[in-house]
């Protein structure tokens, strides 16, 4: 449940991010074929039907995995709104979430035993929704449970609900606000569209909103919005349109229609340029520069994506070229459309480096967009601009739902626009967007108009809340005749539906080969889109940086785009564009990877550049330069955010000095440790860890054995390792500390305070892995797990608290997590101790209910699992850094179904509440004396490196 975010753009961009992100690609006329779709074909088929009380149902079908996205859109979001309600749309959305007349209970808790994956709720300016992927057996279920939100709702809500999910939200919103920059949105948004406007107040609302809000005002919302005819249903996956027909007539047929209300009347506005400062608790100043622009739909929304690509949405942009890599006055800069059915927001934002003049950079946006909107682009900048559009989309339609996928896209357009299938001109009007157009577009609205906002450090500035007049009373008009119910054979009294059988897991066959240069290569087939993906997995990682500054493996790992052969940084980036090809590489606690996302037409000469990348980086010393500020820059962001600094300060803590894994678990090293990297550096550490002996390949994707081992071979076959292969670096076994240790970092200002909790568990290669991962669940691994039952939806002093074990071959880190209001610190602490406690020490050990949850959760969830090539590939990732045999998913399976009671005690046993370690993250003047009151252990007060502060 959340607010909504998506720096993307249009229909079309929502299907694009669906899988891999958005893609950086280039003309090719086989793939404009291809996104075109053969004649009497259309990208993402659809068919649809309307009820009698109104409820629009739209079906997409695709049998490769069975599961079914059940995605339904509310046409009601923040703008509806009216002065004195703000907040009150996702305020709902929250509600919607607490149970029903006939369903008293978490609305997650039958979604958990089905094995639902991809489930949330978000609300945004012009919506809310609600999705969640369920195995096919399990579609009855979905559906009851959302139809008795629509129409079984109001007498489950009471004043304790309510009064619980108001805080839940408004934790949320300390949250947010608590982030570096966090408030910048709802002042832009002030600034940009005027009092009265509908988009003039944030999704989140006023506090003083939320505390007024009266049960009967609540209610009276729901009747208003929420009725079916006020509705979109999309059903895309193992589904077709007669058994779409049946089910959604039984269980939504019977619901009244609610009122149809006039919709708010508004759109881009007109205004004089503005400007304002603000101060914060962040590390470099920003600068927002944005303009109310054309509605979704609007063909200038389309072209004006296309612009911000040009301009600032790639690593080769007008921006990034001037003020990253020529100037260097800037870290960051990006470009983009927020769409919105009434008006889109058009963003230029840039991270000035530390002691450069605002001006200057102001000035230079300035130009450059002023030479772009007069001279237009280049006819290779829009080729490679709409190509990377039409790419990305080939990539998004793998998947059938969550955040983007084709579920999403249809009932996006639908709802804004009555057309489910929008994107298909919004692809249209990028493919025919001109020089011409494009100029004519930006002219007419990126002139004047704009609003500035910069954000520079300092102290926190608090964004006021406005005024609210006191609402005037709902008065909801009758609904309109024409919608009908019908009646149904559901009996509701008989409970939800669950299902008794589910699908079987299936995971592709790993089929396998050896280069000649000793790479073994893995492949999984998979045909949903002609794409190829790769991972390259080497040893090293940040442990690997004992001896080594801190930081080496992630900067060399992360420079290796950043030019290689006879290409430098822009002219490699420009390559991977033209070929439609997604490149980068990175590093983990324990190894690190190189990727490849290729076309499948052009997969020879992606797979070249791909070679060229691992085995001739340039390491230029002006990208080093340039890398290295940002990344210095980067590690003040983190820091700076209270859930980065926790992660920090906490490793250290938990290895002690000395210790591989003693490190910020981002792999980002220090200040000083970057700066003292060289070129020799990142030149040895490749040469001893990017090396193609001992290293696994892995291949995802529309190929075969027989067609990709030659082409490797040719880029890769003859590639030698430079050194003598050296052991990885020795991981000695860690005691834990002898009690309990409480460590906080002081953030001055802060709206909430972020605890950790963390303690050594076992390795991953460990044989009770799975066992404590499981007992981890029950304690805090799902969303009605028992942290997040207490501290969210019972106290509602946090928006989530949730705990983890990351992977590791040496021992794991387990890590609790929750962020709580500030005034609520020390109380949230004790509850936490408590929970952990108890647990642990089998005081309150899990229940037989519990772990049948979890069982079916883990294993009923598996069939949707491995829809995507990412998630299939994820897997065998973890198969090849843990040496696990081919068959891990199944085995997995097969340990988890056969799992006891008192297996599951004996591994919540493993943790040793007397033995934790916790780091609290907020404003001291606050926190300090309540947390040390608690004597929970020796208390210690250090910065966002862990160094010791002096006694104040």
């Amino acid at each position: 449940m959340t607010l909504a975010r998506r720096p993307l753009t249009a229909a079309l961009v929502l299907a694009i991010t669906a899988s891999l992100g958005v893609a950086a690609l280039a003309p090719s006329p086989a793939l404009a074929a291809k996104t075109a779709a053969p004649a009497g074909e259309q990208l993402v088929p659809y068919e649809e039907f309307t009820l009698p009380n109104g409820l629009r149902v739209i079906v997409h079908t695709d049998r490769k995995a069975p599961v079914v996205a059940v995605n339904l859109w509310y046409h009601v979001g923040s703008k509806d709104e009216p002065a004195g309600r703000s907040g009150f749309a996702h305020l709902f959305e929250h509600l919607m979430f607490n149970g029903s007349e006939n369903y008293r209970g978490e609305f997650f808790e039958p979604f958990e035993l089905a094995g639902a994956t991809d489930q949330n709720g978000t609300t945004w300016l012009d919506r809310t929704n609600y999705f969640q992927n369920v195995p096919t057996t399990a579609l009855d279920m979905a559906l009851w449970m959302e139809s008795d939100r629509m129409g079984h709702l109001l007498g489950a809500i009471d004043q304790k609900v309510l009064d619980e999910q108001r805080g839940v939200v408004q934790n949320e919103k300390r949250q947010g606000e608590n982030q570096p920059y966090g408030q910048a949105d709802d002042e832009l948004y002030r600034a940009l569209y005027p009092k009265g406007h509908p988009y003039h107040h944030s999704t989140i609302g006023s506090m003083n909103d939320l505390n007024a809000a009266s049960l009967e005002d609540v209610k009276n919302w729901f009747r208003a919005w929420y009725g079916p005819n006020n509705a979109v249903l999309v059903l895309a996956g193992d589904i077709d349109v007669a058994t779409a027909r049946e089910k959604v007539a039984r269980y939504f047929g019977d619901i009244p229609a609610g009122p149809s209300l006039a919709r708010v009347q508004a759109g881009p506005v007109k205004r004089e340029d503005s400007r304002a400062t603000m101060t914060d608790k962040v590390p470099q100043a920003r600068i927002y520069r944005a303009w109310s622009v054309a509605g979704y739909g609007d063909a200038d929304a389309d072209r004006l994506q296309v612009l911000s690509q040009v301009l600032g949405g790639s690593r080769s942009s007008r921006l990034d070229r001037r003020l990253v890599h020529g100037e260097k006055l800037a870290d960051k800069v990006s470009a983009y459309v927020q769409p919105f059915e009434l008006a889109s927001t058009f963003y230029i934002t840039a991270d000035v480096k530390q002691g450069v003049d605002l001006a200057k950079v102001e000035a230079i946006i300035d130009e450059e967009l002023r030479k772009l909107l007069a001279d237009g682009p280049t006819a290779a900048e829009l080729q490679q601009a709409q190509a990377m559009l039409e790419a990305g989309f080939v990539r998004g339609i793998e998947r059938i739902g969550g955040f983007g996928g084709k579920a999403d896209a249809l009932a996006e357009c639908a709802v804004y626009t009555k057309d489910p299938g929008c994107f298909r001109a919004s692809l249209e009007v990028v493919r025919d967007t001109t020089v011409a157009n494009f100029k004519a577009t930006g002219q007419r609205w990126l002139g004047a108009g704009s609003h500035t906002l910069v954000v520079v450090p300092g102290d926190r500035t608090v964004l006021e809340e406005e005024a609210s007049p006191t609402p005037a009373p709902f008065v909801l008009p009758k609904p309109d005749p024409k919608f009908k119910t019908a009646r149904t054979t559901v009996d509701r009294s008989q409970g939800v539906p669950m299902p008794e059988s589910f699908p079987d897991l299936k995971f592709p066959a790993l089929e396998r080969a050896t280069l000649s240069n000793g790479t073994k290569v893995i492949l999984a087939r998979r045909d949903a889109v002609p794409v190829v993906q790769f991972s390259y997995e080497f040893k090293g990682g940040f442990a690997a940086d004992q001896g080594r500054k801190l930081g080496t493996s992630s900067f060399t790992m992360g420079m290796l785009d950043e030019g290689a052969g006879d290409l430098d940084a822009l002219a490699f980036a420009n390559r991977a564009e033209s070929l439609g090809a997604m490149l980068g590489a990175g590093a983990a606690l324990d190894g690190g990877n190189a990727y490849l996302s290729a076309l499948k037409e052009n997969l020879d000469d992606s797979l070249g550049l791909f070679a060229d990348m691992l085995r001739q980086p340039r390491f230029d010393q002006k990208e080093i330069d340039r890398v290295r500020a940002t990344w210095i820059a980067g590690i003040g962001q983190e820091k700076a955010r209270p859930n980065g600094a926790a992660l920090r300060v906490l490793p250290p803590l938990l290895y002690g000095k000395g210790h591989p894994y003693a490190i910020p678990f981002s792999g980002s090293g220090t200040e000083a440790s970057i700066a003292a990297l060289t070129r020799q550096d990142l030149l040895d550490f490749h040469n001893q860890w990017v090396r193609p002996d001992n290293a696994t390949l892995i291949v995802v994707g529309d190929t075969t054995l027989e067609e990709v081992v030659p082409l490797l071979e040719k880029h890769f076959g003859d590639w030698k390792a430079a050194t003598p292969t050296v052991a990885a670096a020795a991981l000695p076994e860690v005691e834990r500390p002898a009690r309990p240790t409480v460590y906080l970092v002081d953030q001055p200002g802060a709206v909430q305070a972020t605890i950790l909790a963390g303690q050594v568990v076992p390795s991953t290669k460990d044989a009770g892995t799975i066992r404590f991962d499981f007992a981890n669940s029950v304690l805090g691994g799902e969303f009605t797990s028992r942290l997040n039952m207490n501290l969210r939806e019972d106290k509602h002093w946090a928006y989530g608290a949730y705990s983890s074990a990351p992977g590791a071959i040496g021992q794991r880190p387990w890590i609790s997590f929750a962020p709580v209001q500030i005034d609520k610190t020390a109380e949230a602490l004790k509850e936490l101790d408590r929970e952990i406690r108890e647990y642990a020490t089998g005081k309150a050990p899990p229940t037989a209910e519990e772990v049948a949850k979890i069982q079916a959760t883990e294993i009923r969830s598996l069939p949707g699992a491995y829809e995507t090539s990412r998630a299939v590939m994820s897997t065998i990732g973890g198969i090849v850094r843990y040496d696990r045999p081919d068959d891990y998913v199944f085995k997995r399976k097969d340990e988890i179904e056969a799992l006891t009671v008192e297996q599951v005690q004996q591994a919540a046993a493993t943790l040793d509440p007397d033995k934790l370690v916790w780091v609290v993250v907020g404003d001291l003047k606050q926190v300090e004396a309540p947390v040390r009151a608690l004597n929970l252990g020796e208390v210690h007060v250090v910065d966002a490196d862990g160094k010791p502060v002096a006694a104040r």
